[in-house]
C-alpha cells in the first residue's frame, strides 16, 4: 500500500529506515513499525540503550583522564610562580568547548521550535478532521429532524385537507414515502456517529503531551545556556568556586544530554518506520477502533480514484428522491390549491422545508468526499513526517553536541582550575583577621609606638 498523495517521505525517512534492528537476543528484526510486538519494543530499547553506553564510556574516559591528571601529575618545584607550560591551551580548548556547546543550544532551540510546528500542525489537522465529521452530523441531524417534522405535521396536515381527491391523497402519500425514504437514506450518512475515537480528544491529548516536552526541553537547554555562560564567567574571573559548581553541574547536564539522546535516536527511528509507510497502520489501527468498513477508511485515507464513494448510492437515490418530492409538491399545487386554499399553508412549509433540505444534501455531497478529510491526513502526516522528524534530528544533533562539549570541559576544568593564580581574597582575609598571630603582634607593637 503506497504512500498518500500530497505525501511522500522524506530522505531521512529513508535513511533511519534502512538502519538496522535487533532484539536483545541481537536477533534481525523488521523495520516495519509495529509498536505492539515485544521485539520491535526490543528493538527501540537497544536503540535508547546505545546513549546509556555512551554515557558509561564518556564517564569512564572522564573519570581516568582527572585520575591520571592528579596522580601522575609531576610535583611542582617549590615557590615557582610561573604556570606550567601548556596551560593556556588547555583553558582555551575548554572555551572552545563551551562555545560549541552553546552553538549546540541554539541548535537544540531550532529544533525544539521545529518539532513543536509539526505536532501543532498534527493537531491542527485533527481538529480540522473532527470539525468536518462534526458537520456531516449535524446536518444529517437536522435534515432527518425537518424531514421527519413535515411528514409528522405538514403531509398529515395536507392529506387530511386533501381527503376528498383520493387522487391527490394518493400523490401526497407518495411525496411521504420518497420523505422517509430520503431520511432513512440520510441516516447512513453519518458515519462518524457512536464511533468511540474521537479526534477531538486525540488533538487534546496530543497537545498535553506536546506542551510538556516542550517545556522539559526549554528548561534543559536553559540549564546548559547557564552552566556554559557561569563556567566562561568562573574562567574569565578565575573564580574557584565557581568553576567548582559549574563543574558539578556540568556533569548533571551530561547525563540529562545523554538520556535525551536516547529518547531522541530512538523515537527518529521509530518516527521514520511510521512514516514510511503510513497507510497500512493507520487504516488496522482506525478500524480496530472504530469499527467501521474498510470501504469506507480506504476510500478517505487513499483518496484514489480508482475507489469508488460508498456512500454514492445512498446519494443518488436520496438525489432522486428528493427531485420526486418536488415535482409531486409542484403537482399538488398546481392542482390542489385552486380548489383547496387551505393547502396552500402546508404546501409552502413542504417547499422550504424541501429547499433547506435541498441546500444541507448539497454542503453533505461536498464534505463526504474524500478530498478533505484526506486533506487533513495528508498535513498531519507532513506535520509528523517532515517537521517533527527534522526537529527531532536537530535535537539529535544538540545533545550530540553537548554531550561532547560538556565532556571536554570536564576533562579541561580541573587542569584550567589548577592553573588559576593564588586567590587574593583569602590573602586580605589573613591579613585583616586580628585573631592571626602575626596580625596581633603587628598590633601590639603599634601600641607600643604611640
Amino acid at each position: 500500500m503506497g504512500a498518500p498523495p500530497g505525501y511522500r517521505p522524506s530522505a531521512w525517512v529513508h535513511l533511519l529506515h534502512q538502519l538496522p534492528r535487533a532484539d536483545f537476543q541481537l536477533r534481525p528484526v523488521p523495520s516495519g513499525f509495529a509498536p505492539q510486538e515485544q521485539e520491535y519494543q526490543q528493538a527501540l530499547m537497544l536503540v535508547a540503550a546505545l546513549a546509556g553506553l555512551g554515557l558509561g564510556l564518556s564517564l569512564i574516559f572522564i573519570a581516568v583522564y582527572l585520575i591520571r591528571f592528579c596522580c601522575c601529575r609531576p610535583p611542582e618545584p617549590p615557590g615557582a610562580k610561573s604556570p606550567p607550560p601548556g596551560g593556556g591551551c588547555v583553558t582555551w580548548s575548554c572555551i572552545a568547548a563551551l562555545l560549541v556547546g552553546c552553538a549546540g543550544i541554539g541548535i537544540g532551540f531550532y529544533g525544539n521550535s521545529e518539532t513543536s510546528d509539526g505536532v501543532s500542525q498534527l493537531s491542527l489537522a485533527l481538529l480540522h478532521a473532527n470539525h468536518t465529521l462534526s458537520t456531516i452530523d449535524h446536518l444529517v441531524l437536522e435534515t432527518v429532524e425537518g424531514l421527519g417534522e413535515a411528514v409528522r405535521v405538514e403531509l398529515t396536515t395536507l392529506e387530511e385537507v386533501l381527503a376528498a381527491r383520493t387522487e391527490l391523497v394518493a400523490a401526497a402519500r407518495g411525496a411521504r414515502r420518497q420523505a422517509e425514504a430520503v431520511a432513512q437514506h440520510l441516516q447512513g450518512l453519518a458515519f462518524w456517529q457512536g464511533v468511540p475515537l474521537s479526534p477531538l480528544r486525540v488533538a487534546e491529548e496530543v497537545s498535553s503531551v506536546e506542551e510538556y516536552r516542550w517545556l522539559a526541553y526549554v528548561l534543559l537547554l536553559l540549564l546548559e545556556l547557564l552552566v556554559c555562560l557561569f563556567t566562561l564567567l568562573g574562567l574569565a574571573k578565575q573564580s574557584k568556586w565557581l568553576v567548582v559548581v559549574m563543574t558539578a553541574m556540568s556533569l548533571l547536564v551530561l547525563v540529562l544530554s545523554w538520556g535525551s539522546m536516547g529518547l531522541e535516536a530512538a523515537t527518529a527511528v521509530g518516527l521514520s518506520d511510521f512514516c514510511s509507510n503510513p497507510d497500512t497502520y493507520i487504516l488496522n489501527l482506525t478500524q480496530e477502533e472504530t469499527g467501521l468498513s474498510s470501504d469506507i477508511l480506504n476510500y478517505y485515507f487513499l483518496c484514489s480514484q480508482a475507489i469508488s464513494n460508498p456512500f454514492q448510492q445512498r446519494l443518488t437515490l436520496s438525489q432522486r428522491a428528493l427531485a420526486n418530492i418536488h415535482s409531486q409538491l409542484q403537482g399538488l399545487e398546481r392542482e390542489a390549491v385552486p380548489q383547496f386554499p387551505s393547502a396552500q399553508k402546508p404546501l409552502l412549509s413542504l417547499e422550504e422545508t424541501l429547499n433547506v433540505t435541498e441546500g444541507n444534501f448539497h454542503q453533505l455531497v461536498a464534505l463526504l468526499h474524500c478530498r478533505g478529510l484526506h486533506k487533513d491526513y495528508s498535513a498531519a502526516l507532513r506535520g509528523l513526517c517532515e517537521d517533527a522528524l527534522e526537529g527531532l534530528l536537530f535535537l539529535l544533533l544538540f545533545s550530540l553536541l553537548s554531550a561532547g562539549a560538556l565532556a571536554t570541559a570536564l576533562c579541561s576544568l580541573p587542569r584550567a582550575w589548577a592553573l588559576f593564580a593564588p586567590s587574593d581574597d583569602y590573602d586580605d582575609t589573613e591579613d585583616d583577621d586580628p585573631f592571626n598571630p602575626q596580625e596581633s603582634k603587628r598590633f601590639v607593637q603599634w601600641q607600643s609606638s604611640i
